[in-house]
């Protein structure tokens, strides 16, 4: 009989931990809501001590999802742990996850406590969240560089105390898969009570090895795997929830797992999180990258059209990935582009769908032919939302190898026109310049970047924008067949981005952003 793998989806924590990944209140509600029809069976909606605006959003996000148990991040303080079940408590079904580091390292330098000192942290606070919360879950922060007896030691003492799942983290992606599956190996085989809770994986992809470590706990007896859409994660990454996912799916004949994961939401789900967060998905990146279903070597190519199995080990159906057959112009209509956005996999409201539409048409009158990659582009561009406290208006450059570099904006501030003309060591420095003089915030650019979506000179310019600011960053995405453009609303995007993590709150709350002349 195949065993169920649950699935924990920490994208909403761990990959809000990615510098720049900040999300506001909607859109983790957006993300929390495509988990849940996913048969995600645990969403990690945040760490409710970390901020108001983080407790606000596991608070929301409980009250909002039916299908999925809720769970909240606490360190081993009872604080913490009240605080996170204050917020989890209004789920169907909460989950308190509690932590402590185990490893010499962490004991040391970070916590500065014995490992009896630690041992009697576990004792008092699992105990504290399962006097609150009937599932509890346990965590020994870099498990990977932990002393195997004294493991042993802490997990027996916190399932006594109620933990009834055990979650052994790598947490700084260090272990192997052999050293890593035969830390689960023996953790089976030497705590007395580990049949009383679930083992549960975290790992991640500091040395490229997070699936396959997850992979390696799972065949040695992890029932649960904590992993994130697109592997987001801070440093390199979690273990990506899709490639878990598919690779039981596809390799069920040696692993005899299954999950309730719906796979046919995962590209969905995946540009999402990519157009919410700013992180673009390389093409070459394992299930949902753009090239994950293509091919170009005449080989390859004589083969699929033989058999499309001869290259292919699952199909771009499996996770969603459907050839649309609307094509779509300046002629085309509102209900024809809601039908193209559905089939390919999105579902906006009225207010995003006329603003997004807006676009297209202004798109089309510019552009020959729309491809799909452009309409995702559309969708994926932050300054679509409408609720952006700080938006683009209009924007005239004036550029040139004999021409003064000068940018001529108009921005919306919380539903105020404000103008500025600046100049710069090139049009791009201009229009930063330009913006930077209007709303007084003098974030430092940390990446710049630019591609194009589609070939072709009339092709979409997609850039990315990476700002930080006392050591909050922010990343975000802007796109349009002017390049200048494209650039002013990516700085924009990641400005707006920069201060809901700067208050952790919703961008209608925003009260920090110095605005000249408001």
């Amino acid at each position: 009989m195949a065993e169920k793998i649950y699935i924990f989806d920490t994208t909403l924590r761990d990959g809000e931990q990615s510098p720049g990944a900040s999300m506001n209140l909607e859109e983790k509600i957006q993300i929390a809501e495509i988990l849940e029809d996913m048969k995600v069976d645990i969403i990690e909606a945040g760490f409710p001590i970390a901020s108001k605006g983080d407790f606000e959003s596991v608070s929301e996000i409980s009250k909002k999802i039916k299908n999925s148990t809720i769970a909240g991040l606490a360190r081993a303080k009872l604080e913490d742990i009240d605080t996170a079940w204050e917020a989890v408590k209004h789920a169907n079904s909460p989950k308190i996850h509690t932590f402590i580091a185990t490893s010499p390292l962490h004991m040391k330098y970070k916590l500065k406590k014995t490992p009896s000192e630690v041992l009697e942290a576990i004792k008092v606070t699992v105990s504290h969240a399962r006097n609150l919360c009937p599932n509890v879950e346990w965590s020994c922060e870099d498990a990977g560089r932990s002393e195997i007896e004294f493991l042993f030691k802490c997990i027996d003492l916190a399932i006594s105390c109620g933990a009834s799942t055990i979650n052994v983290p790598d947490t700084v992606g260090y272990t192997l898969p052999n050293e890593f599956g035969n830390i689960f190996k023996q953790i089976k085989n030497n705590v007395p009570n580990i049949d009383k809770a679930i083992l549960s994986t975290h790992t991640h992809n500091d040395l490229g090895l997070a699936v396959a470590n997850s992979i390696s706990a799972i065949q040695e007896g992890a029932r649960q795997v904590e992993c994130t859409i697109n592997g987001l994660g801070e440093r390199a990454g979690n273990a990506a929830l899709e490639e878990i996912v598919m690779a039981l799916k596809v390799k069920k004949d040696l692993m005899p797992f299954y999950t309730d994961i719906k796979t046919e939401s995962i590209t969905r789900a995946s540009r999402l999180v990519s157009s919410i967060t700013g992180f673009s998905v390389q093409p070459n990146k394992a299930i949902v990258g753009a090239n994950a279903f293509a091919h170009e070597a005449g080989i390859h190519q004589d083969g699929m059209l033989k058999h499309s199995g001869t290259y292919e080990i699952m199909t771009p159906e499996s996770i969603g990935l459907t050839q649309s057959s609307l094509v779509l112009g300046k002629h085309s209509g509102k209900n024809a582009f809601n039908k193209k956005l559905n089939e390919l996999g999105y579902e906006l409201g009225d207010n995003a769908l006329m603003e997004v539409f807006g676009r297209f048409k202004d798109l089309a009158d510019k552009k020959k032919e729309i491809f799909d990659e452009d309409i995702i582009a559309l969708v994926g561009d932050q300054t679509t939302r409408i609720d952006d406290y700080i938006k683009f208006v209009s924007l005239k450059v004036n550029a040139g190898s004999f021409q003064k570099h000068e940018a001529d904006l108009i921005l919306e501030i919380d539903g105020n026109k404000k103008n500025s003309v600046a100049s710069g060591n090139g049009p791009v420095d201009a229009t930063f310049n330009s913006i930077k003089e209007i709303t007084d915030v003098n974030a430092k650019l940390k990446l710049y970047q630019v591609h194009a979506i589609t070939a072709g000179t009339d092709a979409q310019g997609e850039v990315t924008v990476r700002l930080e600011e006392n050591e909050i960053t922010s990343q975000a995405k802007g796109s349009d067949p002017d390049i200048i453009v494209a650039s002013a609303r990516a700085y924009i995007n990641a400005l707006n981005k920069l201060l809901i993590k700067r208050t952790k709150s919703a961008p209608d709350k925003i009260s920090e952003v110095k605005v000249k002349g408001v």
